[in-house]
């Protein structure tokens, strides 16, 4: 069985955009647009996710609203990110740091699946999408 939860592909994808640091101190520093790949390393999800999110002044948030998804993150000044998703799909948290353009980390939706993510500030920008 495959779940494809879109709580997940948001969870991933906010938690990698929340890990870009490019400045030191400044809030705004990791302000932007992220693409992010989520990939799954076990459980029962899709093996790949893409997802876009933008990072403002420390908070990240979907590039594009879902429906019945809730999510709520923060990116500290030195690129550490914390970020929690919820939807009817199940809850999904990730942790991760960004560096620069980049970042990494990983992710795991309750008990279902397990993963790392990258991102990358600007780049090839798209919303959810399931390989």
């Amino acid at each position: 069985m495959t779940i494809t939860v879109p709580t997940l592909i948001a969870a991933a994808a906010l938690t990698t955009a929340a890990l870009s640091a490019s400045a030191a101190g400044a809030p705004d520093r990791h302000n932007g647009t992220w693409s992010v790949e989520l990939v799954t390393e076990s459980g029962l999800c899709n093996a790949r996710y893409s997802y876009s999110v933008a990072i403002r002044d420390g908070e990240v948030r979907p590039v594009s609203a879902s429906s019945g998804t809730r999510v709520s993150g923060r990116v500290s000044p030195d690129g550490v990110v914390g970020i929690t998703v919820a939807g009817s799909g199940g809850a999904g948290t990730g942790t991760g740091r960004l560096s620069g353009t980049q970042g990494s980390g990983t992710w795991n939706v309750s008990s279902l699946c397990t993963g790392r993510w990258t991102a990358r500030r600007g780049a090839d920008t798209r919303t959810a999408q399931v390989d």
